[in-house]
């Protein structure tokens, strides 16, 4: 059924359904999704969760992954994706846009445009993607007074804490600053760029709450399955770029087939079809919906009146 006809008045929060998926056996894959359509699609292929990462959505807009994606922006792609979905959202705020005001503020902007979860990170400004070299991480209390902030903002939203410390303070600081993140109110800890499957099994047997891997491609951590996270003790694997990553490619080959032989046709076969695509945005059911209000609202006897 479409977004426009969805009733979720007696639905369990957002939040809620996300903590259900990953306190359940197993581990939650969850793929990112740079747009509504992509959000789309990965619901058609069976996820039951979705990951808004802050790299991906900057780079659609054209922007370096360096904070400079604006609050408005995110609020708007986490609704779109939302809504046309229903499925929880966990959303990568990144700093959280501020200070701890700054970070109450998106907590609720978030849980207001349906997000599942926030992620916040401990880089300072401008952060840069977790799997580069030269990151700089604020204080540890710092970090600890965004978490504490951003639960008391919280009504069901889900605060997952993020920390880059392992490639600048190395394995046991990542550890005392991910302790000190759980005293401070997250709910998930989120280990950035652990380089090897012995720190992912050692960080996990450190934590108390449940963990988030970060299998994205051409970083610092070696590939690994779903299967291989969850038995190192991790309860989410996301893919933050990979649908932006394939986009990105395929979209390259189109432009330089019609650059080299001034037409697309030999790119066909690479498409989808509009009949897919009209599956996967719910197009009949949008203009069956406006055919029935139409049909309810013009008198069968025009004369009658």
């Amino acid at each position: 059924m479409i977004w426009l006809c969805h009733d979720n008045s007696n639905a369990a929060s957002a939040g809620t359904r996300l903590a259900e998926l990953w306190t359940a056996p197993g581990i939650v894959q969850i793929p990112g999704a740079h747009n509504a359509l992509a959000a789309l699609l990965a619901k058609q292929a069976g996820f039951k969760a979705l990951y808004l990462s802050g790299g991906a959505l900057s780079a659609s807009l054209g922007l370096a992954d360096l904070g400079l994606l604006g609050l408005e922006e995110l609020c708007l792609f986490t609704r779109a994706i939302v809504r046309a979905t229903g499925l929880p959202l966990l959303v990568d705020a990144d700093t959280g846009f501020g200070g701890v005001l700054n970070v109450m503020r998106t907590v609720r902007e978030l849980e207001d445009a349906g997000a599942a979860a926030l992620q916040l990170e401990d880089q300072m400004l401008p952060k840069k993607c977790g799997h580069l070299n030269d990151k700089r991480l604020v204080a540890p209390e710092e970090m600890a007074a965004k978490v504490s902030a951003a639960k008391r903002a919280r009504r069901h939203l889900q605060i997952i804490a993020r920390t880059d410390a392992a490639g600048v303070e190395g394995f046991d600081g990542a550890l005392k600053r991910a302790r000190l993140y759980i005293e401070a109110g997250a709910d998930a800890i989120f280990p950035e760029a652990l380089t090897s499957a012995e720190m992912f099994r050692s960080f996990a047997r450190e934590m108390s709450v449940p963990l988030l891997a970060n299998m994205t491609e051409f970083g610092r951590t070696p590939y690994f399955s779903a299967r291989q996270f969850e038995q190192f003790g991790y309860k989410m694997v996301i893919w933050p770029v990979s649908s932006l990553r394939v986009a990105a490619k395929a979209m390259t080959d189109l432009y330089a087939t019609l650059v080299r032989e001034g037409s697309a046709e030999s790119m066909l076969d690479h498409m989808q079809t509009r009949a897919q695509l009209y599956e996967a945005i719910g197009y009949h059911d949008y203009e069956a919906l406006d055919e029935s209000i139409l049909r309810s609202l013009i008198p069968t006897d025009l004369h009658e009146k």
